[in-house]
């Protein structure tokens, strides 16, 4: 690692935090937001939902067991979300340069500068934390060369779903079922959580027409950024419904469904991210602990009369998933896939498969 490079974040409200570079050395921008998670930053770096963002994690140790290898299974990767790093930059409290692992192949500083991915250490990410939950999440740069302008940019602004989203569909054959996924940024253990149940995928860019498809049932992914920009995602989950074809949505996939159901989302202050998120399901006594990663979420007082809550969060009473209650149509705004973090919610995946006509 090269201790030399200083490296400043820049906040839109103009405070700096300095630090050392360990990753590639060039500027950056983004949405600057943070992680609980005290594991699984391979599995988090490449979570399409990321995507614009300049991630902070509060787990003051990272990269001291590597970066695992690129195996691949059935065509798709068995230790990363995706195919490349999806953060605009990482930042650190202490990066560990030393690693250890029985499945370790890289460093992680390595990882990044090979996916020209910037990183800082050193960084107070306690003092950092404080303030993005008092203000909420801010606009950062990460500059290394003050002679280049780097401007803050709102990611949020712009298409994230099309950069994340295959460009032609892709089908992964497990199984005489098949269900249709709507790939918003979709993490690759979505598609493992079906291929294990021996449901065949037919993976589909976030704007094609699924409703030409013939399928078992539509499964609406993950993925970055504002759910209302994804208007023709809507219209097709719309149109979708009309069928009552069986529908899942998760994360993103949940406030699409539920913009196409006619209700309303909005952007949290800071957004829930990390994999210790309590959430109760409504009408039991059971509190599940979740995988989450979104910035945004459904309102639950604009639900439709034949909707209703099916999961809150404990911590702030946000919503975490809609159900209809006489429609094979729910959703969950965390990640019963997990990878990285708890999996107590998996049975979301075996009652869809139920469901599938």
């Amino acid at each position: 690692m090269n201790t030399n490079t200083k490296v400043k974040l820049m906040l839109e409200d103009g405070s700096e935090f300095e630090g050392i570079s360990f990753g590639y050395e060039d500027n950056a921008n983004g949405e600057v937001v943070f992680n609980t998670g005290m594991v699984g930053y391979p599995e988090t770096l490449t979570d399409p939902s990321y995507r614009g963002q300049i991630l902070v994690c509060t787990y003051p140790l990272i990269g001291n067991y590597g970066v695992p290898d690129r195996e691949r299974s059935n065509g798709v990767s068995k230790n990363f979300e995706s195919d490349s790093i999806q953060v605009r930059a990482l930042i650190v409290s202490n990066y560990s340069s030393e690693y250890s692992h029985w499945n370790a192949k890289q460093s992680l500083g390595d990882w990044l500068k090979e996916e020209k991915i910037p990183a800082i250490t050193g960084i107070d990410t306690r003092m950092l934390t404080r303030k993005l939950r008092d203000k909420g999440t801010m606009l950062g740069r990460i500059i290394i060369d003050e002679k280049v302008e780097t401007k803050l940019s709102d990611p949020n602004q712009t298409d994230l779903v099309k950069e994340v989203s295959v460009n032609e569909p892709i089908e992964y054959s497990a199984g005489n079922k098949k269900i249709i996924l709507v790939d918003c940024g979709t993490k690759n253990n979505i598609i493992r959580a079906f291929l294990g149940r021996g449901i065949s995928v037919i993976r589909v860019p976030y704007d094609y027409d699924f409703t030409s498809i013939k399928a078992n049932g539509i499964m609406l992914s993950n993925g970055p950024g504002d759910p209302k920009m994804n208007v023709s995602t809507i219209e097709h989950t719309k149109k979708a419904m009309e069928s009552n074809i069986p529908i899942l949505g998760i994360c993103l996939g949940s406030q699409i469904l539920a913009l196409a159901a006619g209700a309303d989302t909005y952007k949290l202050k800071y957004g829930h991210r990390g994999h210790n998120q309590p959430c109760n399901e409504m009408g039991t006594k059971r509190c599940y602990i979740t995988s989450q990663n979104h910035g945004y979420a459904v309102k639950s007082d604009t639900l439709p009369q034949d909707w209703r809550e099916w999961f809150v969060n404990d911590n702030d009473g946000t919503n975490e998933g809609i159900i209809h209650i006489s429609k094979p149509f729910f959703a969950a705004q965390f990640h019963p896939e997990a990878s990285p973090g708890p999996d107590d919610c998996e049975f979301i995946f075996d009652m869809f498969v139920r469901a599938l006509k």
